[in-house]
């Protein structure tokens, strides 16, 4: 089977209408090693990319000025792929090696991550790269408490990308921030309009590209430490409808087996209130740190890093929520650590599969 992290990579651009992910996009797709992208759009409407306009893209495929190649979703996301792939294959088109998926600003992108992640032709080609949600900082916290698809799309993220800073008063996009890091600990948040955009970070870089997972773990660990307050606020209802981010860790090696039963039962139960998963395991018996990442139902291959980036070798692990007791899942979690080491357990979890075909 073909390497995980080869596979072409789809990242979804997502955000509410009008908080500027074309904008975003086209600066993004400026960067020369951005180049070989094709873009998917799943709306209809003015797409400008790269100064370029297209009017209400009416053809199958369009070259762009930047050698994007821009395309409109006519039905399913899942044909068009395989079209678009087919097409690279024959020469059709110019070759790309990455897939953008512009979503409708009413979308919810746990269907295209779903979508990607389980289609069986699909996963001999592609595989999900990072989720970018865009927020408009001059709407603010407004646009999370009146549009539920917002605190969605934020809370599912990779990358959380603020829009119009500029035109926001001094000190009025700090409490979105930090509305922001308890709805989704562990996405890097990024001011359009004030940072240096780094294309390569937030739409390239993911948990399977060479020079971005040891980045990515750095992240997470980064989010778990002073989380602790946030999540415990949220953990007793202040969260968006339910949703917040907490973060576990455990000073002792988890045995990887009974860790992915664990898991496979709390996803089974609690898919879908479990939005996002993400973290670095020490595992019995591994040198290095895994790498989980989950969206749902779904989990991403595990991926190991070279080495640990510190002394720390303690396991972390970032969960996004709805409805959910951090509680329940810490103790539950604890059960099975605890039947792991137990002798008469032994016997059942020795007959799962191994951590590299898992």
């Amino acid at each position: 089977m073909t390497d995980y992290a080869s596979l072409i990579p789809i990242s979804v651009v997502t955000g509410f209408l009008g908080s500027g992910k074309t904008t975003l996009l086209r600066q993004l797709l400026s960067a020369p090693s951005l180049r070989e992208t094709a873009v998917l759009v799943n709306e209809f409407g003015e797409i400008g990319l790269d100064h370029h306009l297209l009017q209400h893209v009416s053809e199958s495929i369009l070259l762009v000025e930047n050698g994007c190649l821009c395309c409109a979703v006519r039905g399913d996301l899942s044909e068009s792929l395989r079209e678009l792939y087919s097409q690279r294959e024959r020469q059709e088109v110019p070759y790309f090696k990455r897939v953008v998926i512009e979503t409708s600003g009413l979308a919810d992108p746990v269907p295209i991550a779903f979508t990607v992640l389980t289609d069986a032709v699909l996963q001999h080609h592609f595989r999900l790269g990072n989720i970018i949600a865009t927020i408009d900082a001059v709407i603010g916290s407004g646009g999370l408490v009146d549009h539920p698809e917002s605190v969605k799309q934020a809370a599912v993220a990779d990358r959380l990308v603020l829009t119009k800073t500029d035109l926001c008063g001094e000190g009025e996009v700090e409490p979105l921030v930090e509305e922001l890091r308890q709805l989704n600990s562990s996405a890097p948040i990024i001011q359009s309009d004030a940072d240096r955009l780094d294309a390569e970070f937030i739409l390239a870089e993911d948990m399977y590209h060479p020079d971005g997972k040891a980045r990515e773990a750095a992240l997470w660990r980064q989010a778990v430490d002073g989380q602790s307050t946030e999540a415990e606020l949220a953990d007793h209802g202040h969260g968006h409808g339910g949703i917040y981010s907490f973060c576990l860790q455990f000073d002792q090696p988890l045995d990887w087996t009974a860790f992915g039963i664990w898991m496979s039962m709390l996803l089974h139960r609690h898919g879908e209130n479990v939005l996002r998963l993400k973290g670095m395991l020490n595992v019995r018996g591994q040198t290095s740190p895994v790498l989980i990442n989950g969206v749902q139902h779904i989990v991403h291959p595990p991926e190991h890093l070279d080495h640990w980036p510190d002394a720390d070798q303690r396991s972390r692990i970032i969960f996004i929520v709805c409805g959910l007791s951090r509680e329940k899942i810490e103790n539950s979690l604890a059960v099975f650590n605890l039947l792991a080491n137990s002798p008469a357990m032994e016997g059942v979890l020795g007959h799962a599969v191994n951590l590299e075909n898992c």
